[in-house]
């Protein structure tokens, strides 16, 4: 499913432009950024609460579609920026991780 259409579904407040075109491959949800690194895959959409610039170069890193901010999280000045330049995906919702993880399953299931 197109990552654009998943923002859609899920009703998820994007913060930055471009990239929402890309295909996703599945999802992966952590705070650690060593796990993140360890463990997705390119192409999975990463649930997190972190919203420091650092997520950016992990998902630039590991060739992921876009990021999903949890529990009305707000990204730092500087990580828009950072995900501007790198055409990452940024994307906002009030749910907690819980919720976004299954909704999404939902959506897109096993890929």
């Amino acid at each position: 499913m197109v990552l654009g259409t998943i923002a859609d579904k899920l009703g998820l407040e994007v913060k930055t432009s471009g990239g929402l075109t890309a295909e996703v491959t599945g999802a992966y949800v952590s705070d650690l950024l060593s796990d993140v690194i360890g463990n997705s895959e390119k192409g999975n959409i990463w649930i997190t609460l972190q919203v420091h610039p650092n997520i950016i170069a992990v998902a630039t890193l590991k060739e992921l579609a876009g990021i999903i901010l949890v529990n009305s999280r707000q990204p730092e000045e500087e990580t828009l920026k950072k995900a501007e330049e790198e055409q990452i995906p940024l994307m906002t919702t009030e749910l907690p991780t819980f919720q976004v993880a299954g909704r999404l399953y939902k959506l897109i299931g096993e890929c």
